[in-house]
């Protein structure tokens, strides 16, 4: 089963939760403190971890800062982020750093447990994949999951690329971010918006010459988002 990071600084929700993913399979570690975590990343036993579950409220350095210290490490391991309030701001700056996901707290098992598995599916190969296609520049290979901007390989984590495959699988077809959700996040219910509207944020700085005027992901507002190039 996969191994999960499970950062939390309030030692009886840390406990709880551990019990609750070691009863449905998982491999856990845990750590008190963004340090402790890095530490653990960066040493041996980090290469077993597949998924970081990660508090926002840490004593010393933040969720914030330790998410970013993640994705300078690994851009491909999965981030879902506690917060105890659902406050925008830190929805928001939590999602910019760099996470994948998010979760309120107090949250349930089942939720809890139904992020973990999307997230990991996330990760998985994409499938239906098809020939490499060329949109002025930009080349997408379904087969290889590789992305290049005029020769240049653009590195992508496995949900902005899925989000990338997703809308560039129709041109000029508008999909909106309730589909974009249910597509790459495996969210019906359960999404939000801000998760869409981040990760296009993130792709945007990677795939734009001028991130605010975009030229491959494109806003149609009021509905959704599409694939160019203009």
């Amino acid at each position: 089963m996969p191994h999960v990071l499970l950062i939390e600084d309030d030692a009886s929700v840390r406990d709880g939760m551990e019990l609750v993913l070691r009863r449905h399979g998982y491999g856990v570690d845990t750590a008190a403190t963004g340090e402790q975590a890095l530490a653990l990343l960066d040493g041996p036993d980090g290469r077993k971890v597949e998924l970081a579950v990660l508090d926002l409220m840490l004593p010393g350095m933040d969720g914030f800062e330790v998410c970013r210290r993640i994705r300078e490490r690994t851009a491909v391991l999965p981030v879902i982020m506690l917060t105890a309030r659902g406050d925008d701001h830190d929805i928001v700056t939590g999602l910019e750093a760099g996470a994948d996901d998010y979760v309120v707290k107090p949250v349930t098992a089942p939720v809890l447990e139904a992020r973990i598995r999307a997230a990991l599916r996330r990760v998985e190969p994409p499938t239906g994949r098809d020939r490499a296609s060329d949109h002025a520049g930009l080349v997408i290979d379904r087969a290889g999951l590789t992305v290049t901007r005029d020769g240049v390989p653009v590195p992508l984590p496995p949900v902005e690329l899925r989000l990338l495959l997703e809308l560039s699988a129709a041109p000029g077809r508008v999909l909106s971010r309730e589909q974009l959700l249910e597509s790459v996040w495996d969210h019906s219910f359960l999404g939000d918006s801000r998760l869409v509207d981040a990760a296009v944020a993130r792709l945007r700085s990677k795939l734009e010459d001028i991130p605010a005027k975009p030229r491959f992901v494109q806003t149609v507002r009021g509905f959704g988002y599409r694939f160019g190039p203009l």
